[in-house]
């Protein structure tokens, strides 16, 4: 075979990966917006429904609870089922969700379409992160580091887009033009996305290379996880309230918090790779560390320079979460991908939800800044779970 019919096969064999991750991508970008832009539309439902803050909230839990509570048996699903049809029919399902919303005439069918939106989204992560694991195989952790960041990025349009809707539009009008927007993204999955197969179907033909050093590793995985989200949730929950301790006007506050998540989606799009090239540990060792540091700084400098820092403290806060989303096949049997995807996804949103109750009430016993410095001791705390984890990992822990 000559040199030109070799890179015709090799492109022949990337084509279906790189359509997987473009679809895996765009879904993602879709269910992410989809889950932040509640936040948008909250004000506008307290005006038309006349809602308690309470009852608010309780509309933006039963989205995020019914995401994160039906992940797991979604994952199980996937085992028996094409994952592809999974994801299509999910998405469907979310873009029905908030089609209902906006023909809601009442506070009980709006709360029950949030419901259904929030369930169908509940197929995204799993399905998808185990998709382009697959398509990718060990050359994985890059692609799965630009999936976690097409998610930053639909954060970023869809609530700015749907600003931008609220004002030339009614809100129900908006909805269902979002809602039209999901059809066609399950659309690009029905004609688009290759067939995932089973779970079930892998077990046979996708035996792993490093199964023993694997066992019991996952755990420690899940751990580092659930506290890396901590740190990154406690912290953002702090946040404000230590810049306008150190004078800075809400303006300034709005653009630092920008300023954290711009760093945060350029870390989850970076370290991706960074893992594949310098290895786990390395890569969890400089995320944390330097998360703890840059925390420890923006508590003890003035405004300026600790604006300054927060673009990197963001890359750091966030860099870790691809690292770690790259590493869930290496630490799990190829056909239980989707279970371990949305295991993970579920203790690190569970996180996210429980740990700035836990942090703020740390910080109405200690105030604000002892609060925020138990964050940094939090991320130091992950290095010894990483050395931990890195025994069970194919890269040796002492040079990785």
């Amino acid at each position: 075979m000559n040199q030109t019919a070799i890179t015709e096969t090799s492109r022949t064999e990337r084509a279906p990966a790189a359509r997987t991750l473009a679809v895996a991508g765009l879904n993602h970008a879709l269910h992410d917006g989809y889950t932040d832009l509640i936040y948008v539309l909250l004000p506008v439902w307290q005006a038309e429904f006349a809602l308690s803050y309470g009852l608010l909230a309780l509309l933006r839990g039963l989205y995020a609870g019914a995401m994160a509570g039906l992940q797991i048996p979604v994952g199980r699903i996937a085992e028996r089922v094409d994952g592809k049809l999974i994801l299509m029919l999910g998405t469907a399902l979310s873009a029905l969700g908030y089609l209902l919303a906006g023909l809601s005439g009442g506070i009980l069918g709006l709360a029950s379409a949030l419901a259904l939106s929030g369930a169908g989204s509940s197929t995204q992560h799993p399905i998808a992160s185990a998709a382009v694991s697959r398509a990718y195989g060990k050359a994985a952790r890059g692609p799965l580091g630009i999936y976690n960041f097409s998610g930053d990025l639909g954060k970023a349009a869809i609530p700015a887009l749907t600003s931008i809707l609220l004002v030339i539009m009614s809100w129900r009008h908006t909805l269902l033009l979002l809602a039209f927007a999901g059809v066609l993204v399950a659309g690009c999955v029905a004609l688009w996305m290759p067939s995932l197969g089973k779970g079930r179907a892998s077990k046979s033909t996708a035996a792993s290379p490093h199964a023993g050093a694997r066992a019991g590793g996952f755990h420690w995985l899940l751990a580092i996880g659930i506290l890396d989200t901590a740190v990154r949730m406690g912290f953002l929950t702090f946040l404000p309230f230590l810049l306008r301790d150190k004078g800075a006007s809400l303006p300034t506050s709005g653009f630092a918090l920008a300023l954290v998540f711009i760093g945060g989606a350029a870390g989850k799009f970076t370290c991706g790779w960074l893992g594949e090239r310098v290895g786990t540990l390395r890569t969890v060792l400089l995320t944390e560390g330097g998360t703890a540091a840059l925390i420890l700084a923006v508590l003890v400098l003035p405004l300026t320079p600790a604006v300054v820092l927060l673009p990197l403290l963001g890359v750091m806060l966030n860099g870790t979460s691809s690292v770690l989303y790259g590493t869930v096949p290496e630490l799990t049997p190829p056909h239980q991908t989707e279970r371990a995807f949305a295991l993970f996804y579920t203790g690190t949103i569970g996180s996210g939800a429980i740990a700035p109750v836990l942090y703020g009430l740390l910080g109405d016993a200690l105030g604000p800044s002892l609060a925020t410095a138990a964050t940094a001791a939090t991320a130091l705390a992950i290095c010894p779970l990483a050395i931990a984890l890195a025994r069970h990992l194919a890269e040796d822990p002492t040079t990785a």
